[in-house]
């Protein structure tokens, strides 16, 4: 590999040597693997998130959402728990998994405070829970289905990583959890990793 293939990024500044690791990777745990270096630090690309690297608000988390990725649920989105000023953020993750994962994640709802949405594959579904406030006005909700289902999406997985794995996800279970408590932090991100490790 040439010296000016590996320092190469494309229009978001993502290293396009990392993108070819991509090519590979068509199951769950592989795609987790990648996205716990990202998040780690060790990687400058990561599907679907237009830049190279984690934003501020994620860094204090990163290393839980590694540990995530690595047992079994490939992150998508996240937050921590925020309580500032007019600002408010409860604390979520959301990601891909098997049913088997998912069934042990939605047990979490069953014998905790914390909420589990789980959608099935090729489920879609539509729902507006709030998860984030600034002044009173609601940016961020949950509860919509994210399994790229239909062709655009299939198309923009297939783009941003491969086929194979935008194939993977369209089967998988798509989950969203997250805590009730506006602000809290320190409870839900140990708690799905004890769900996800402990079954």
């Amino acid at each position: 590999m040439d010296d000016q293939y590996t320092t190469e990024r494309d229009s978001f500044g993502r290293l396009l040597a990392d993108r070819q690791v991509w090519r590979q990777a068509t199951t769950i745990p592989a795609a987790g693997e990648l996205t716990a270096r990202w998040l780690e630090g060790r990687s400058q690309y990561q599907p679907g998130t237009f830049t190279p690297g984690i934003d501020a608000e994620t860094e204090a988390i990163a290393g839980q959402l590694a540990a995530l990725n690595r047992n079994g649920l490939f992150t998508k989105e996240s937050q921590p728990g925020l309580r500032e000023g007019g600002n408010l953020q409860r604390a979520y993750v959301t990601g891909y998994c098997t049913a088997e994962s998912a069934g042990s994640l939605l047990d979490l709802s069953a014998r905790t405070e914390l909420v589990t949405v789980a959608h099935a594959p090729g489920e879609m579904s539509r729902a507006s829970i709030p998860v984030t406030l600034q002044d009173a006005e609601i940016l961020t909700v949950l509860g919509t289905s994210e399994s790229p289902i239909e062709a655009d999406q299939l198309k923009d997985w297939s783009a941003e990583a491969n086929e194979s794995l935008a194939l993977v996800l369209a089967e998988s279970w798509y989950v969203e959890i997250f805590d009730p408590v506006w602000g809290r932090n320190g409870v839900l991100l140990d708690a799905v990793l004890d769900a996800l490790t402990l079954g």
